[in-house]
Parts: structure tokens; sequence; C-alpha cells
């Protein structure tokens, strides 16, 4: 069974190496998939440079920032393309911990999805400001109740597809960012009847680099849930 775990970068050069390093590790079914938006830092560089010496690793370099939506529409792309079993969304940054790789795969066997849960078991977050944690908190409350889905960390960006069920969703479609990409692929999967499961994670704020929330990603995320809501009431998703 292959898997391709997709990362997306923009000046990541502190956490790059070490990231795919420690994914690669864990299993020789896994490749990496880069997705980099032109970091002027030279991420695509390292990578590149890795790739050398190391044909399970790839990359897609793009002219500029485009979002973290387009770029896993893009790698989900890829990995149909490429006729992959499974697809992972991860962080460079180390907040996903790439042990928990391992424990995604022994589930997907059985799901379509499985996300790596902030809020399953209580509150595995470290790291956050309280301002920040209460949020994330609170936001995934109000998307899960807008929405209807019954998952607790729609929000979450840890996530294991099985490639198969993918191709049931209209990717072409998607055009959302952040946090109102995860709640839009999320809601999309559970309305074409995909097995879903939570499992818990501890989740990491980064160390190195910096976060590239802003004020746009979370309007987009709190309005986006009523259009899906609306285009569920439509019979339109």
């Amino acid at each position: 069974m292959k898997t391709l775990i997709i990362i997306p970068t923009y000046n990541e050069k502190d956490n790059i190496k070490k990231i795919i390093n420690e994914v690669l590790r864990q299993d020789q079914s896994i490749d990496v998939l880069i997705i980099d938006d032109n970091s002027p830092d030279g991420t695509a560089d390292i990578v590149r440079k890795m790739m050398e010496e190391n044909k399970r690793i790839d990359i897609i370099s793009r002219p500029r920032k485009m979002g973290l939506g387009t770029a896993y529409v893009l790698g989900f792309e890829y990995a149909i393309k490429n006729n992959y079993d499974f697809v992972f969304e991860m962080d460079a940054d180390f907040s996903h911990d790439p042990q928990d790789i391992k424990r995604f795969l022994s589930q997907i066997k059985d799901n379509d999805l499985i996300i790596g849960s902030r809020y399953s078991d209580g509150v595995s977050v470290v790291n956050w400001p309280m301002k920040r944690l209460l949020l994330s908190y609170f936001a995934n409350i109000y998307a899960k109740i807008v929405t209807g889905v019954p998952i607790d960390d729609l929000t979450g960006g840890f996530k294991c597809y099985r490639v198969s069920f993918l191709k049931n969703i209209d990717l072409s479609k998607i055009r959302s960012d952040g946090y109102a990409f995860q709640i839009e692929i999320d809601v999309k999967i559970f309305r074409k009847k995909g097995r879903i499961k939570e499992i818990p994670i501890i989740f990491k704020d980064r160390v190195d680099g910096y976060s590239k929330m802003n004020k746009k990603i979370i309007w987009e995320a709190f309005w986006l849930v009523w259009r899906l809501r609306l285009l569920t009431l439509l019979g339109k998703l």
C-alpha cells in the first residue's frame, strides 16, 4: 500500500529537512510531496538537494503564496494521478508528531478519513496562548453546530484520507483556504457518507518559524459554515 504525505511550505528552512527525514523514517511505504509557495528563505532548494539522494521525495513549486487549500487540492490530484492508496495532510513545523503516522495508517484500513483530533479527548494542545486556544476550541463547536457534522475537530490539519474515496469529491469546486478548507473537505466527505474517525493527538505549537494564521482565514471559515449548511439543505453537497 502506497502512502503520500503532503507538506505545504512557506519559509520552513529551519524545519524542512528534519520533518522530511522523520516522516520517511516511519515506514518504507511513505513518500513525501512538498508544495512550496516560492519561499524566499530557500526551502525549495533544500528539498531539491534532498531529492538528489532520495527518490521518495518530490516537490511542486508554485510562483507565489497561493494558500493552503489549493496546495492540498493539488496534492490530492497528485496522489490520485500517481495511484497512491492513502494521502496525508501534515504541517512542516512539528506541531504534528510524525510518530503518530503509524496510528493513522492502522486506522485508515477500515475508514475513509482519519482526523488527528485536538478536542476528541479533552483539550490536547501544548504551548498555545490562551486566546488562540479559546478561539480554536469555540470555533470548532460553532462549526459543528452550524454544519451539523458530528466531528469535534473540524479545523484540524493532521489527516489521512483513502484516495479511492477522495475520487468521489469534486476537488475543482473547492476554493477555500486554511481553517475553511479543513471544514469544507470534512463536511463534503461526511455528506458523501464517508467513514470518518477521530483519533486523539497532542498538538504542539511550532518552535521554529512563524504562524501563517490571519484574520482573513478566520473570517473565511466563519462564513463558510453557513454556505455549507445552505448547500446541505438544498441537497447540493
